[in-house]
């Protein structure tokens, strides 16, 4: 009897000692998970130690594969390029409506500066074009034109920061490492995420940075201008033949027990794909950056040729080759001299001072190439799963400042998009007569954002990573999807 009571005892005790560890370890694991700790081991099915770049399920079918990003750091002027306004050139020189004749309307004139470009009509689309882009002209209608872009900042840091993350500050995902962690890699031999610049755009790494996420979605960025675009690609000869593997495997090895002692570290399995990555990259990315392999018919198309656009042809060039194989996005920070024969600028559409100028200089460097990669992806039947964008941080005044410049303007701006399911030939949103402010179908960054992540088959709302006790996404809080221009 007394041996059945403590029998009786310690199952009791068991029962509660057991029913307590599993309750903690059940509220543990819920606290963890609402921390994002585990929300690797369960996001779309995947293990947390399995590869963090693997191709994941979109929310919906896509109607794009890739993207190429055509930023023009420093931000072209809407009304002379794109954005034609009739009555600016009328009323050239007087007062601009609203402006205070004594301070000025944002600058320090408020008289009213015509383009002094010539406008037409292009495309059955009837698309009006500055006459700096003969060859983005001829692609009107596989272009749909935003007119209606505003953003929060007039400075170039803080409002590349909001294009490439949604926020003006730092230390907040880009779009390509949220596309990156949203949906895996493509090509297991080449980054997910490729940013390409001559001089770098001011505000540099942190604009194309992987903030908050695991490193592995950040950009790989490079200078493809030389020779070797990628630092440190080619092994030592040391390490030839199979020394270079089998040191690579002894590391990982060490590694991985690491890493499977500190289960919560998010940051170990991206390192140990970075060094598979970089890798298997020594193989694959000379052959990817070779344009000896092109025509030269192809290489003349892009402005290889050319002095002024030889660099930003090369970086449209190998931005085809990239989507070719797999590359989900591409990101190229324009660079053209700011002046006419003047040296590369960091923000190199800034025309303060000469819009004829510094506009005529730029156009000579990007248009061609622009035009070139349409052409290019159109006729290999890439365009239509590759999104093309195109535009800057902000905009810029309809008032004069020094004479003959416009000064920073986020109140409108225009931005186009071609391929991936955009409508071509579409003409979206307005601004006012004068091109100052954007008054019809109004776009803010977070309506790009969800626009472009819809094409690509996400659900911006859904795409989420909790962080700092918070869920975060691209748009924040924000974002519509544009509809109209999709087709």
């Amino acid at each position: 009897m007394h041996h059945h009571m403590t029998d009786k005892a310690t199952a009791r005790r068991d029962f509660l000692k057991r029913a307590g560890l599993g309750c903690g370890s059940l509220a543990l694991t819920s606290l963890l998970h609402q921390e994002g700790v585990l929300a690797e081991t369960i996001a779309n099915g995947i293990p947390a130690n399995t590869n963090p770049l693997a191709v994941r399920q979109s929310h919906h079918a896509p109607k794009a594969k890739s993207i190429i990003w055509l930023f023009q750091t420093g931000s072209p002027s809407q009304v002379d390029t794109f954005d034609y306004k009739p009555e600016l050139q009328k009323r050239d020189g007087t007062i601009l409506a609203g402006a205070d004749p004594k301070t000025g309307f944002f600058t320090t004139s408020g008289k009213c500066l015509k383009s002094p470009f010539m406008f037409s009509q292009h495309g059955e689309s009837g698309a009006w074009t500055s006459e700096i882009f003969p060859h983005i002209s001829k692609h009107v209608d596989d272009i749909a034109f935003v007119y209606s872009c505003y953003s929060q900042s007039n400075n170039h840091t803080p409002a590349m920061l909001e294009f490439n993350s949604g926020m003006i500050r730092q230390g907040f995902p880009s779009m390509g490492s949220w596309l990156t962690y949203g949906l895996g890699s493509e090509n297991e031999n080449l980054p997910a995420y490729v940013v390409m610049h001559g001089t770098k755009p001011r505000g540099a790494d942190p604009i194309w940075s992987s903030g908050f996420l695991p490193s592995v979605y950040q950009a790989t960025a490079l200078d493809p201008r030389g020779e070797k675009p990628i630092d440190n690609l080619q092994p030592p000869s040391e390490l030839s033949g199979t020394i270079q593997r089998s040191l690579l495997d002894t590391l990982n090895s060490a590694n991985r027990k690491h890493s499977s002692e500190r289960p919560f570290d998010r940051d170990l399995n991206a390192r140990l794909e970075s060094f598979e990555l970089a890798y298997r990259m020594q193989t694959s990315a000379p052959e990817a950056f070779d344009l000896s392999q092109e025509t030269p018919e192809t290489q003349e198309s892009y402005g290889l040729n050319r002095a002024e656009s030889k660099d930003y042809g090369r970086q449209c060039l190998i931005a085809r080759r990239l989507v070719e194989r797999g590359v989900r996005f591409i990101q190229i920070f324009a660079a053209c001299p700011n002046t006419p024969g003047g040296a590369v600028s960091d923000v190199p559409w800034d025309a303060h001072n000469d819009i004829n100028g510094n506009h005529r200089a730029c156009a000579s460097t990007v248009d061609q190439p622009t035009g070139a990669l349409l052409a290019d992806l159109k006729q290999r039947g890439l365009l239509d799963d590759t999104i093309v964008i195109y535009g800057g941080e902000f905009g810029r005044t309809s008032d004069s400042q020094d004479v003959g410049g416009r000064d920073h303007n986020p109140h409108a701006f225009t931005t186009w998009f071609a391929g991936g399911g955009f409508k071509g030939g579409t003409q979206y949103g307005a601004s006012d007569e004068f091109g100052y402010k954007s008054v019809e179908q109004r776009v803010n960054v977070h309506d790009i954002h969800a626009t472009i992540l819809n094409q690509m088959g996400i659900d911006h709302t859904q795409l989420t990573y909790r962080f700092n006790g918070r869920d975060f996404r691209l748009t924040d809080v924000a974002g519509d999807v544009l509809q109209d221009i999709l087709s």
